[in-house]
């Protein structure tokens, strides 16, 4: 039996690999209620035969890190779905987010008990992430909860 070969699907996850760095806009929210800016290093990298992309997120006020996170992103070519599971230092367990490409854009959604969130990921730009969380307690008003823009080092 022939091992299975990663998917076009799969593949498009590759853009997210790299060393990335870039700042952040934090709006004000519960978690975040003045808002700022925030400096932000991202390690991603392909993983399991091209199965995978493997992320390590890392924000920054200044020399402080203040905020961990821990991703592993995966394609579903049943459902047609990006999986995201999401492990961070806020220590409130792991989040799946599930979403879909539309064209260059990834959207990833996550209900959790803090409410429903959005990931969005725009990769038009060779060598740029330019990202976005948004947060809503109904699923249908969202509220900005950062936005960041990343570029690719080396």
């Amino acid at each position: 039996m022939e091992m299975p070969k990663p998917t076009a699907g799969h593949k498009k996850l590759e853009a997210l690999a790299g060393n990335w760095t870039g700042e952040e806009k934090m709006f004000p929210s519960p978690w975040e209620p003045k808002g700022g800016v925030a400096t932000a290093t991202i390690s991603a990298e392909v993983a399991c035969d091209g199965f995978w992309v493997v992320e390590d997120y890392a924000q920054r006020r200044g020399p402080v890190v203040t905020f961990r996170g821990h991703g592993v992103l995966g394609y579903e070519p049943k459902t047609d779905e990006v999986v995201l599971h999401w492990f961070d230092s806020m220590g409130m367990g792991p989040d799946l987010f599930r979403g879909k490409f539309e064209g260059p854009s990834l959207t990833l959604t996550c209900k959790n008990p803090m409410g429903t969130h959005r990931l969005t990921y725009d990769l038009r730009e060779a060598g740029t992430i330019r990202s976005k969380m948004e947060s809503s307690q109904d699923g249908k008003t969202w509220a900005p909860m950062f936005e960041g823009v990343y570029h690719k080092k080396g």
